[in-house]
């Protein structure tokens, strides 16, 4: 039986083994990096980290539905002067054990920390990867939409004849257009970049995504009711966001430290819901 709306203490491999298939419409999370947060999870070193994470892949493709999408935040590290290519060997694993790499989103920190390295900048964005069991799936882009932006009143305002025409790539790429749609339209369709600023406060825990990140994924890949998995839970971002939107959720923790951070953060909210 799939524990709905519950925060669960545990190794995500395991726990998830007691789920029923095809039971989860979304699963978003941020597992441990390679080689990070050593003190509370003890740290992957990069080498192993595909062979780590193959078991508990194979758990969420078992428990996602087929209409269901898997979004992966992770980044790679620099090891001996150099980037270490365990995000790329992921990928290519996951492909291997039947994945879908649907598509690939960058996270935008706006706000990261100022550094100097020898032989690099500061790291500024994050990958956010898509992974589906099938190539149809359920996506609701309008829930998402951004406002045309100032671009429009200019760009829109004197067409061309090819602007009226769905005018062929000029590097033949597939993909036309047509401008013309978009004449008196207020909202459109966002890149695949996403400028959200870093959590400012740690809430308890060494590595918290902002509550943005999670609620964009969730409007786009899942309606009221849904389900929501983060298997990597964390301080609980994810299950608070998902209870926000109207979807259930399901979290897993192993540390307990941030388990109790999570059970503490969502009945305080609970406690605030039920005074308005």
């Amino acid at each position: 039986m799939l524990p709905i709306n519950q925060i669960i203490l545990g190794d995500c491999g395991e726990v998830l083994k007691g789920f029923p298939e095809n039971s989860v419409d979304l699963i978003v999370t941020s597992p441990p990096y390679a080689d990070s947060r050593k003190n509370t999870y003890g740290g992957i070193h990069p080498d192993d980290y595909v062979q780590w994470f193959l078991p508990n892949a194979a758990e969420f493709q078992r428990v996602l539905k087929p209409s269901g999408t898997f979004i992966l935040n992770i980044k790679e590290k620099a090891v001996d002067g150099e980037r270490h290519t365990y995000v790329l060997e992921l990928i290519l694993a996951m492909r291997k054990q039947g994945w879908l790499w649907t598509e690939e989103f960058i996270w935008h920190k706006k706000n990261c920390y100022p550094g100097k390295w020898p032989n690099r900048f500061r790291d500024a964005w994050e990958r956010c990867l898509q992974f589906n069991k099938q190539r149809q799936f359920n996506m609701y882009q309008e829930a998402v939409m951004v406002p045309m932006g100032d671009w429009a009143k200019t760009r829109l305002k004197n067409l061309s004849e090819t602007d009226k025409t769905r005018d062929p790539s000029k590097v033949e790429s597939g993909f036309g257009k047509n401008i013309s749609n978009w004449v008196g339209r207020e909202q459109a369709y966002p890149t695949n970049v996403l400028h959200l600023a870093t959590e400012t406060a740690n809430r308890g825990h060494s590595a918290t995504f902002p509550y943005a990140l999670p609620e964009w994924f969730i409007k786009l890949f899942t309606q009221e009711g849904d389900v929501v998995l983060d298997p990597f839970l964390g301080s609980g971002t994810t299950a608070q966001v998902a209870r926000k939107l109207g979807r259930k959720y399901i979290g897993v923790e192993i540390t307990e430290q941030y388990y109790q951070v999570a059970v503490e953060e969502m009945a305080r909210e609970n406690e605030q819901m039920s005074l308005l």
